[in-house]
């Protein structure tokens, strides 16, 4: 079931069902792409048409977020539960070690990727990771090469957002990988170079403002929160 919050198109899905609905995926023999969008990335879309598209063309839309819980809920239409993309990611790991699945990761700096495979094979030591390129190239095609070569079943896109996004939709048709998923800044918090906030922050759903405590720079971001949370409030009133 799909619940729309402001034109974004979500999977009403708790995390177990999110990956029960990924093995579904890896079982297939298609490509395709899963999005994680957070308030910011919502309101991104609620003004480009085509980026909205795109992320609702995605075969999973996952509410990575308290916010866009918060915005279903004022809209009438609340989702089941939060399912960030870090979380998500952290919980496929032991599925793909069991199932013997590869992966290639794609994204942060230089060096960060190899710190995050270190710490994911430290915990499922049998995870078959087959490769990895920071997110600091410029031509597409040799990046996509590579990870074919690799023979990747799972790729995680690590470029923020919008580039992550339209890297995956670009390249559904020239990638072979079952499962793409769009993952923001989520090697940096598995190489552990950005920390999470504690999980007594995470509970109460106010990891944003430890994010932004701990990164002020972020605050312009952030503004979009508020702003988000005024414009599915609007739309409640109008009754639209």
């Amino acid at each position: 079931m799909k619940i729309d919050v402001m034109g974004v198109q979500f999977d009403n899905v708790t995390m177990d069902e999110a990956l029960e609905q990924a093995k579904v995926i890896l079982a297939g023999d298609r490509t395709t792409y899963c999005v994680t969008p957070n308030p910011e990335i919502v309101y991104e879309a609620m003004g480009d048409a085509a980026f909205r598209q795109l992320l609702n063309s995605a075969a999973m839309v996952l509410p990575d977020g308290v916010g866009v819980l918060l915005g279903a809920k004022i809209l009438g239409t609340p989702l089941k539960e939060k399912v960030s993309g870090v979380d998500f990611a952290a919980h496929l790991l032991p599925i793909l070690e069991e199932q013997g699945k590869t992966l290639y990761l794609l994204g942060s700096k230089p060096g960060v990727a190899e710190l995050a495979a270190q710490n994911m094979l430290a915990r499922c030591p049998n995870l078959q990771i087959c490769g990895m390129v920071d997110g600091y190239f410029k031509d597409e095609g040799p990046v996509v090469e590579a990870i074919n070569h690799a023979g990747a079943d799972v790729l995680f896109v690590c470029l923020g957002s919008p580039k992550q996004e339209r890297f995956m939709q670009a390249h559904v048709e020239d990638l072979n990988v079952s499962l793409m998923i769009g993952l923001g800044g989520s090697l940096d918090a598995f190489a552990g170079t950005v920390r999470r906030a504690p999980d007594w922050v995470i509970r109460i759903g106010m990891e944003w403002f430890y994010r932004l405590c701990k990164e002020p720079r972020r605050w312009k971001r952030m503004l979009r929160l508020p702003k988000f949370v005024v414009a599915v409030t609007a739309k409640r009133l109008r009754g639209a």
